[in-house]
């Protein structure tokens, strides 16, 4: 009877929040009362209760002193199906902006409030339950895990994630996987197993900018491919590139994009995989968000739609479970004799008690648990970060509504010069990432990317509504 209840309130929360999306409820009405609701869906009180709080909880409605609830939020200003992005018309250097390293410089600095950091805050995080696999791997390790790692990678570890795959529409076993210190070193390998310096890389626009930092050490060169805010690259822009452009490989963030947060529809994933066929031009996957949906179900990848072993997936714990503990991999296709050769010479093997640990985590069941009470949390986080700048932000203010990730892109008044905001914010200590940085030459100039990583409350609360205040003087001027 708990569990059909449980269900119960669940489902009825669900209708009420399509409602809401679709402007069925709208900003300031008024919702049936608890006991009518109650009545009217055949439910308990305490389960037509159970469904107002959770949409209270996530921003959506909320209660109003002897009046009852009301729908409190609508997003009022989103990005349009498609906006003009204005495309590169060639291929050039990468081109590490001082901005940057600015940014960087704040990362760590205490007392700073991070929206510029797409990543989750550490009390997102089970870090005794991870602290527990840490310990159990070395006690149950007949080497106390201090031995050399298969050079593949740890064989536990790429067992569970091979199971994982079912859930992203792949059929791969543990030797189709390499294992990784993080993402960022499964997309060097890849990168290194299917390019040579000079070699141009088309990757969407705007693209977060450590993977600008990390094709121009590889001597690469760049091709932008405009992407739309909810659909990703555009297929027919790339269609047009690959034909005037010699374009060695791919590589795209097909999950929730960062900063856009953007998800390729399952169909483009699939005639983009075809595309890239006909012309065997490898397509490098960072599907590093991948596990972070709000919907119920997980998004394919690209790599599901893979027949000819041209598709390189690449993915880590980073933004899902253990930041420090760099624990990542990549399913390289017909490329993995090459990535492992160049793991042996890059640094021989992975380390062994973070592998054995992320393996045990999720063998015992505690990774999807986490997932799910993490995406619970970021969506509603997301829902209210989303609130807060539309209540706060000028008008003419657009930001989109990822389905997954971490990230809001926000686009202001063209008045406005994201840096200087930036700079401006510091001042508060706030940080924040202006538009500039994500891209080779300096363009999104009035926008920003926030993340909603830390858990709403009074202080992000005040961080927003002053980064409104900012963004409305500079409009003024």
């Amino acid at each position: 009877m708990i569990i059909e209840e449980e269900f119960l309130y669940i489902q009825i929360a669900e209708k009420l929040e399509k409602n809401i999306a679709q402007g069925i409820l709208k900003t300031g009405d008024k919702l049936l009362s608890v006991r009518t609701l109650s009545k009217e869906q055949g439910i308990s009180i305490s389960t037509a209760f159970k469904a107002y709080t959770q949409l209270e909880i996530k921003g959506l409605i909320e209660a109003r002193p002897k009046s009852g609830y009301y729908v409190r939020f609508r997003p009022r200003n989103h990005f349009p199906a498609n906006i003009p992005l204005s495309p590169q018309k060639k291929p050039e250097h990468v081109s590490v902006d001082e901005m940057i390293a600015m940014v960087f410089q704040n990362v760590n600095q205490e007392g700073v409030i991070k929206l510029s950091r797409a990543a989750p805050a550490l009390e997102l995080l089970p870090q005794s339950k991870l602290n527990k696999a840490l310990a159990e791997a070395v006690r149950k390790s007949a080497a106390s895990c201090i031995n050399y790692e298969d050079i593949q990678g740890n064989l536990p570890l790429r067992k569970q994630l091979a199971r994982q795959a079912f859930n992203w529409g792949g059929t791969i076993t543990e030797q189709d996987i390499v294992t990784t210190q993080g993402c960022i070193e499964a997309l060097f390998l890849c990168l290194k197993a299917v390019t040579q310096p000079g070699d141009t890389i088309a990757i969407e626009s705007p693209a977060y900018f450590g993977t600008f930092k990390l094709l121009k050490s590889l001597g690469l060169k760049v091709l932008e491919i405009p992407s739309d805010p909810e659909t990703g690259i555009s297929l027919d822009y790339l269609k047009e590139a690959i034909n005037k452009v010699a374009i060695t490989a791919c590589l795209f963030v097909t999950n929730f994009t960062n900063p856009l947060g953007s998800i390729m529809p399952d169909e483009h994933k699939k005639a983009l995989v075809a595309l890239l066929a006909q012309r065997e031009i490898p397509l490098i996957e960072d599907d590093i968000y991948g596990d972070l949906y709000f919907g119920k179900t997980r998004p394919r990848t690209c790599k599901s739609y893979d027949k000819n072993g041209l598709v390189l997936l690449c993915s880590s714990v980073s933004k899902s479970l253990a930041p420090g503990y760099r624990v990542g991999w990549c399913v390289p296709g017909k490329f993995t004799s090459q990535v492992v050769n160049l793991k042996l010479t890059h640094s021989i093997s992975s380390a062994t008690p973070t592998q054995t640990a992320i393996g045990l985590f999720f063998e015992t069941g505690r990774f999807d648990l986490h997932l799910r009470n993490l995406r619970k949390a970021l969506y509603t986080q997301c829902l209210r970060y989303i609130q807060a700048i539309t209540e706060y932000f000028p008008t003419d203010t657009q930001v989109t509504e990822p389905k997954g990730g971490y990230v809001l892109w926000i686009e202001m008044n063209k008045k406005v010069d994201a840096f200087k905001l930036y700079q401006a914010a510091l001042k508060f200590n706030i940080s924040i990432a202006p538009g500039q940085i994500f891209s080779t030459d300096g363009r999104f100039r009035n926008c920003i990317r926030i993340s909603f990583g830390i858990p709403f409350n009074k202080e992000i609360d005040q961080c927003l509504k002053i980064l409104g205040t900012l963004v409305k003087d500079m409009a003024k001027n």
